[in-house]
């Protein structure tokens, strides 16, 4: 399933950057995430997702690995999950560049692809599910970065 979307973050491209490329800062914002840690620095990443879809509970563990980092401008990573006789793929980009009055335009896109049990049973409640968590994810660096800002 191919999800996209875009945000305008009222802070500066490097400022907005650091806080995408920063798993710490990441990790608050994704809904469900319960652990990442750092396997490699800017590389590869390992953590623990709990996704609600319906009445249905996953906790997915797995890795991400960062494919392409062209500071500020573009990110590419791919992430492989696995839960109870389920496996979830992605391949997510994100482009920035500047927007009106000092703000950062983050363009995103991402090729999920979910496997297995959890496939069959909720396949009509994945394309939702999963475009309204990234809406709550893009939402929420959006307000941590322009929070950060002193204003």
């Amino acid at each position: 399933m191919q999800l996209t979307g875009n945000v305008v973050i009222n802070a500066p491209r490097k400022k907005v950057w650091d806080f995408l490329t920063d798993p710490n800062q990441l990790g608050q914002c994704v809904p469900g995430v319960e652990k990442i840690e750092t396997i490699e620095p800017l590389k590869k990443y390992r953590g623990v997702v709990s996704v609600g879809l319906g009445s249905i509970k996953a906790r997915f563990s797995g890795d991400v690995d960062i494919l392409e980092l062209d500071e500020p401008n573009r990110a590419k990573l791919k992430a492989h999950g696995t839960a109870t006789g389920s496996a979830a793929d992605a391949l997510s980009e994100m482009t920035l560049s500047d927007g009106p009055d000092n703000s950062t335009l983050v363009n995103w896109s991402a090729d999920v692809n979910v496997s297995g049990q959890l496939a069959s049973l909720v396949s009509r409640l994945m394309v939702p599910v999963s475009q309204k968590l990234a809406g709550v994810f893009y939402e929420e660096v959006k307000k941590r970065i322009e929070g950060n800002n002193g204003g």
